[in-house]
């Protein structure tokens, strides 16, 4: 008997099915039957499926009240491999894989949709390529045998392990839905931007502020257009680029502190406003849809509602059940956390293992207690600012912690040669071929994370310079993004036992929503899971992951 099946969705309806050897393959005849969730509920023994995508199999089962507890997401499995063969943006659909391991014509991808509000269908159209299931386990089984011939089959075998099992998370999430009082949402929308115009217009509040901004000028402007308001200052003797706050904060002009405030307003309006909340929210809950692995760093991302960007202010409306209590969990000072566990650097391992504040640890060590710019020097160190005081502070961090700094320079020197750059378990950042915004587009890095690291659109000549502050951030934050889904599964495991529910998850943030009676215990299942995640990742080391946690009703009251 064996725990590991396969399974494929059958054309003209049922299921394919068969039990599988270590090596992939069947170890029995393939049989069909007729309801994919009573096939996988008749078979309790099995501990892992493998399938072609979990968001084409788990939402239907889950629907049908069916968890299952590991699975092998195999499209999921070949972005990986062929990120890892330098081959990252080909198509990674079944279909292609098994075109490429025949030597045929390889299909492109079907393509991404958009999410539609409330829905909790599959991540990819219809129209994907079906594959019959003893083709599917040709490409399965050519994946275990790649995965062997990578430099460490361990780490690789481990990291589609933690994607696939965050497929399964994410699935879980959007079916779960986050926590939402329509009411408390429409009493903060009317707080802060007061009556609603028949006809869609702009509230009341947002039509006074428009007023404050015409009349500062002296004529009618337009304070949802920036080239309107650029054009303002501009007859007004004051010359602006932009209407970015930072910028606008630096004049002085009476129009600056309502146009500011009707910013702010203006983004909630249209963001997180009334239409929003209607499109968004259904029965008590706000259902984005997660998408785990979404960047070429593997952080998440979702596909609609805009979930990773909910204001302060609107996380009033994330409230938990009557009885039921949210943990939200903040992981303390990631980042260098996770530089010295992958540069093991014996300095900052130390440092990262106190229960102190870690960046006042390295201060005391580097920066004569100066906190913030010792904050600065690490965090340059992981993004690349190494001008000015940057290059000042990171010569002072590279005294007392050599290998750390040695560890990012070393990647950011291969971004720049365009070579691959790796996370410890093997997550690979692609080379940029050629230069500027379409090389890196083609080679799925985000621009937003370029444009944060100086890439410059437009610019070629930069762009060695830029790949490599990415290269350097992406060994930090893509090791970073490994741990994370190891935290997830280990927490998974643990609520699967309780009513607990994981509702909500970015990069360094996660949400359970239990009853109150559980909270405690879910308190101590995310320090445990943290340290478990920490050893799967990078083994034995000194170094802790805290969190900061809070056990609340309301979201916006969380630390």
């Amino acid at each position: 008997m064996t725990d590991r099946w396969a399974l494929a969705p059958a054309e003209g309806g049922g299921v394919e099915l068969a039990a599988l050897g270590g090596d992939g393959l069947p170890v029995g005849p393939v049989v069909r039957e007729a309801d994919l969730a009573a096939a996988v509920r008749g078979r309790p023994e099995v501990t892992r499926w493998v399938w072609r995508s979990t968001a084409e199999v788990y939402p239907r089962l889950l629907a049908a009240g069916v968890r299952v507890e590991r699975c092998y997401d195999i499209e999921d499995a070949e972005t990986l491999l062929l990120g890892h063969a330098g081959r990252y943006g080909e198509p990674r659909s079944a279909a292609a894989a098994l075109a490429r391991l025949r030597g045929g014509p390889v299909p492109p991808d079907p393509p991404l949709r958009s999410a539609e509000p409330g829905s909790q269908s599959s991540l990819f159209e219809p129209q994907a390529v079906h594959l019959p299931l003893t083709d599917l386990l040709e490409v399965y089984a050519d994946q275990l045998r790649r995965q062997d011939a990578t430099a460490h089959p361990d780490r690789m075998r481990l990291l589609i392990t933690a994607e696939s099992a965050g497929m399964l998370v994410a699935a879980e999430m959007n079916r779960a839905g986050l926590p939402w009082s329509a009411d408390v949402h429409r009493a903060v929308l009317h707080e802060l931007l007061g009556e609603r115009y028949a006809g869609g217009g702009e509230p009341r509040r947002l039509a006074e502020l428009a007023d404050e901004v015409s009349a500062a000028f002296g004529r009618r402007v337009r304070p949802d257009l920036p080239a309107d308001v650029v054009k303002a200052f501009a007859q007004a003797g004051i010359k602006v680029t932009s209407t970015r706050r930072w910028e606008l904060e630096t004049v002085d002009h009476p129009a600056v502190k309502p146009l500011i405030e009707y910013k702010k307003l203006y983004r909630i309006w249209v963001a997180h406003g009334w239409s929003w909340l209607q499109d968004w929210v259904r029965e008590g809950r706000f259902r984005p849809e997660f998408l785990c692995h979404g960047t070429v760093t593997g952080r998440w991302v979702t596909n609609g509602g805009g979930a990773l960007q909910i204001p302060k202010v609107i996380r009033r409306a994330v409230v938990a059940d009557p009885g039921w209590r949210l943990v939200v969990a903040d992981a303390d000072q990631m980042e260098p956390r996770v530089l010295a566990a992958i540069s093991r650097d014996p300095g900052l391992m130390e440092v990262a293992g106190r229960e102190t504040d870690l960046y006042q640890s390295v201060s005391d060590r580097a920066f004569s207690g100066d906190r913030d710019q010792a904050k600065l020097a690490v965090l340059g160190a992981v993004y690349g600012q190494t001008s000015g005081d940057g290059l000042k502070n990171l010569a002072a961090l590279r005294r007392r912690f050599p290998k750390a700094v040695a560890y990012v320079d070393e990647a950011a020197r291969a971004g720049e040669e365009g070579r691959l750059v790796r996370t410890h378990l093997g997550r690979t950042c692609p080379p940029v071929a050629g230069s500027g915004d379409d090389a890196a587009e083609e080679a799925g890095i985000p621009q937003d994370g370029l444009a944060d690291q100086g890439w410059t659109p437009g610019h070629s000549s930069g762009t060695a310079r830029a790949r490599g502050r990415f290269a350097r951030n992406f060994v930090v934050q893509g090791s970073a993004a490994d741990w994370t889904l190891l935290l997830l599964a280990a927490l998974r495991r643990t609520c699967a036992d309780l009513a607990a529910e994981l509702v909500f998850f970015q990069h360094d943030e996660v949400i359970v929503h239990c009853p109150e009676e559980e909270a405690e215990q879910i308190v101590a299942a995310i320090r445990d899971a943290a340290a478990l995640a920490a050893r799967l990742t990078f083994g034995q080391t000194p170094v802790r992951f805290p969190f900061t946690t809070s056990v609340v009703e309301c979201y916006a009251d969380a630390k």
